[in-house]
């Protein structure tokens, strides 16, 4: 029996497949992979194809795409997609099939439609948007009231950012002079690292939310194809909980990421953020001029109808006073002519009462009863009461109504006392 070599198996095949597979196909897939040689400049990609049920493999192939075709292609499809050509994508490719003895299987890509991959990244984030919506966040950060005075402002953005300085420079430089404290938390703004680091920010932010008024995330300058690193779920869904209102610019201006979606506010630039910011603080300031023009003046209409209203009662004092002085003097002279009545009334009681007691004390005088022939003996001067009390040789004093007698005991009225005692 003959027998084949490998590599004429191979040749085989490859003339087979250049004979059933002649022409260029579309072919919708996904990039598992994507290396750029740096010495040929070809780009290297493997295409995958997934489950959507289990997100399991169920088809992948190597693909290439040729300096001449990648260096046209990469720079078409980044600026028209802001998406950057990585893995993870998804893409839809002209490609021509190939087989080659020694690299077996491969799919050489000629074109790229960008408008394949836009609707997978609006699918996308329509699908986290919806995911935020039907989880009850996306709109909470937009419900934070934001405050007053935006002073002290906690910013997310990488430390060598040109939009970084010019975002400080606008805030210290403001017409009014307002004063503003910033304070930098560092995060890659492309590359890989942008989730990661920016959820990493965010939550030493909020370890101190009561330090700051704000949070601003800029990015400022940089390529639009950098864009995607703002549409993931995690840090969307961080930012539309964060405690603090987010304002987010990030230096584009065609289309909005997830991030400016559930952010409190989205402007474009780094410097609009400041005057934002600034403007915030303008609107603060007008409404306190207008308050205190209005205290102002009416202040000044308060005084003006006190004054007014001093001077009418100046006016009236005089008058005022004179019928008040000749109301007192009336009232002053029926209250004397009261105090008078009252008075000899009074006296007029008392004389009364002091009539009566004479008439008593007359009554109860001992000169009536002398008159009616009662006597009153005395003994040095004191009423004699009890005979038992006197003593012989004592000298008495009988007062009678006119005159009195003088007599002195003698021992037999004693001794007769005595009996009778």
């Amino acid at each position: 029996m003959d027998a084949l070599s490998l590599y004429d198996l191979n040749a085989l095949v490859r003339r087979s497949l250049e004979q059933c597979l002649p022409d260029e196909y579309w072919v919708q897939a996904e990039l598992s992979e994507v290396r750029v040689h740096p010495a040929t400049g070809h780009c290297y990609v493997e295409f995958v194809q997934k489950d959507p049920r289990s997100n399991n493999l169920v088809a992948k192939a190597r693909g290439v795409i040729w300096n001449n075709v990648f260096r046209l292609l990469r720079p078409y499809f980044e600026e028209s997609t802001g998406q950057v050509f990585t893995a993870g994508i998804k893409v839809l490719v002209q490609v021509s099939v190939g087989f080659h003895e020694l690299y077996g299987f491969s799919l050489t890509v000629h074109d790229i439609d960008p408008t394949y991959t836009l609707g997978d990244m609006a699918r996308r984030r329509r699908e986290i948007l919806k995911q935020l919506e039907e989880e009850g966040v996306l709109t909470l950060n937009k419900e934070l009231p934001m405050p007053e005075l935006p002073r002290r402002v906690a910013v997310i953005s990488s430390a060598t950012a040109a939009g970084y300085g010019d975002f400080c420079h606008q805030l210290t430089n403001n017409p009014r002079g307002y004063y503003f404290h910033t304070e930098l938390f560092a995060a890659a703004m492309q590359g890989d690292r942008v989730e990661e680091s920016m959820l990493a920010a965010l939550d030493s932010i909020n370890s101190r939310a009561d330090d700051f008024d704000v949070v601003v995330i800029i990015r400022g300058g940089g390529a639009t194809s950098d864009l995607s690193c703002f549409d993931t779920y995690l840090l969307a869904a961080a930012c539309a909980q964060f405690p603090l209102p987010i304002i987010t610019g990030i230096g584009h201006e065609r289309d909005d990421t997830v991030l400016d979606s559930v952010a409190h506010a989205r402007v474009k630039t780094p410097t609009a953020a400041a005057e934002y910011l600034i403007a915030r603080m303008d609107e603060a300031a007008d409404r306190l001029n207008d308050l205190a023009v209005r205290l102002y003046e009416g202040v000044t209409a308060r005084l003006k109808w006190e004054r007014n209203r001093l001077q009418q009662c100046r006016n009236r004092i005089p008058t005022a006073s004179v019928r008040r002085v000749s109301s007192a003097k009336l009232e002053l002279l029926t209250a004397r002519k009261d105090l008078h009545r009252s008075v000899e009334a009074v006296l007029a009681r008392h004389r009364h009462k002091l009539e009566l007691l004479k008439q008593r004390l007359a009554d109860a005088s001992p000169d009536k009863l002398l008159a009616r022939g009662y006597s009153i003996t005395l003994k040095d001067g004191k009423a004699v009461k009890d005979a038992a009390l006197l003593s012989p040789g004592d000298r008495l004093v009988t007062r009678l109504y006119r005159g009195e007698v003088q007599s002195v005991v003698n021992q037999e009225s004693a001794e007769r006392r005595m009996e009778n005692g």
